[in-house]
């Protein structure tokens, strides 16, 4: 199975998995088991609070390397300027699009619910046209995607370097486990949120790579697919 194929796989088996969590209900079964009608003990816990805010600190540090990244010369048997620069913009995205789809949702936050102490009742996200009569804008999570977002850096390095490429998408997924787990337990999210946010950067990052992939076949073979714009098709005839 070629990468291509091995990325819509497991972003098909990560779809499924939702769709099955979904369809059983357990967002609400996790909640009720870490919070009650007081709410959420864990909301401004100091912990809790310093992983929140340190979080963002970690984003910024980490784009900074990716930039430091793009303007170090040519290394030998590693991604060129160009292809850094084209992942540097990848995370960029990421992590501005899966945030801003929360100011497009009506979707509460589990502690302005009325289970947990808030005012509007529960319903659940993928009801699109019904609304809960909260404040809305909390799905997907936008935190957990200050680290998810960087996922893109595995498709970097994963040619050139497996071994770091694998060691980066495992501190990326434990620590986007962690903010995740941090949110929810704070009632900031529910579980579907963080998972969905990171199956959203994980289709956002093997779809940049797809027409990486493509553009590159296209530039080898001098015939770009027939599902290329006629632009290029005339160009390349040129």
């Amino acid at each position: 199975m070629n990468v291509g194929r091995r990325d819509a796989a497991w972003a098909l088996a990560g779809l499924l998995v939702l769709v099955a969590w979904e369809a059983s209900g357990a967002d609400m079964a996790v909640m009720r088991l870490i919070a009650d009608a007081q709410g959420f003990a864990w909301r401004d816990a100091p912990l809790a609070t310093a992983l929140h805010s340190g979080g963002r600190v970690v984003a910024w540090l980490l784009l900074a390397v990716l930039a430091l990244d793009v303007l170090r010369p040519f290394a030998r048997n590693g991604p060129s300027r160009q292809t850094r620069a084209f992942w540097l913009a990848v995370v960029l995205s990421t992590a501005v699009l899966v945030p801003g789809l929360k100011r497009l949702s009506s979707t509460s936050c589990p502690w302005d619910l009325a289970p947990f102490g808030g005012l509007a009742p529960y319903v659940p996200h993928w009801l699109l046209s019904v609304a809960d009569g909260g404040p809305g804008h909390c799905f997907p999570s936008g935190h957990a995607v200050a680290v998810l977002a960087f996922i893109g850096v595995y498709f970097l390095w994963r040619e050139h370097r497996p071994g770091l490429a694998r060691g980066i998408a495992a501190a990326v997924w434990g620590l986007g486990a962690v903010y995740g787990t941090v949110q929810v337990l704070r009632g900031a999210h529910f579980v579907s949120h963080v998972w969905w946010a990171a199956w959203l950067c994980w289709v956002i990052a093997a779809a940049a790579d797809a027409a990486l992939r493509w553009r590159a076949a296209s530039c080898r073979t001098g015939r770009p697919s027939p599902a290329a714009p006629a632009a290029w098709r005339q160009k390349a005839r040129l």
